[in-house]
């Protein structure tokens, strides 16, 4: 893990695509997926004429909106394809919680906004991309968390409650005697006769 340089708590910068591709609200659809083709990307984000980002175009987007319509790509502007608003997070997010809040709103790409500026994508499949390294650091806070337990258990030993195993009475203090539950009075006698 050290090896890449991974915080022990990952957050949505660590993993975000950046810089982020945009295309202007008035662009054609076909535009849109000529974009999508020439950089490798699933999504690409919309924006007005001042830069603020308005929504998101995925390769679904395209086929449910144009294709399924048996409609023309270049007749379809990206505002009337896009999904809207583009919902997004701060970069300093932590990665578990921010996969937490796209599984609630059931949405796989993240807008990841700083100071009012769009600077990169989250997507579902940047987050899976780091899961073994995610893995392997919850695993070892756990390791770490149930040794410090332990500690904790040795210096806070509670007395057991329950019946002697010598004299048979009810006793709050129960004392691990030998490898018998014994109270105090029988435990005094049997350290007395050694």
């Amino acid at each position: 893990m050290s090896d890449i340089g991974l915080r022990s708590r990952m957050i949505v910068k660590d993993v975000m695509s950046s810089p982020v591709v945009t295309v202007n609200e008035n662009a054609t659809a076909n535009k849109v997926a000529e974009l999508m083709d020439k950089h490798g990307l699933g999504c690409i984000v919309v924006t007005s004429k001042g830069g603020k980002p308005l929504g998101i175009i995925t390769e679904r987007d395209l086929v449910r909106r144009v294709l399924a319509k048996n409609a023309k790509p270049s007749s379809f502007k990206a505002k009337e394809v896009m999904t809207s608003p583009l919902i997004t997070i701060e970069p300093d997010n932590k990665i578990s919680e921010t996969a937490r809040r796209m599984s609630r709103l059931n949405i796989r790409r993240l807008g990841v906004m700083y100071k009012g500026q769009l600077v990169g994508v989250l997507s579902s499949k940047d987050i899976l991309g780091v899961m073994p390294e995610l893995i392997e650091t919850i695993q070892e806070q756990a390791l770490m968390e149930g040794e410090n337990r332990a500690q904790e258990a040795e210096t806070e030993s509670t007395p057991l409650a329950g019946y002697c195993d010598s004299c048979e009475r009810w006793t709050d203090t129960l004392e691990e005697t030998n490898g018998e539950f014994l109270c105090e009075e029988c435990a005094a006698e049997l350290e007395s006769e050694e």
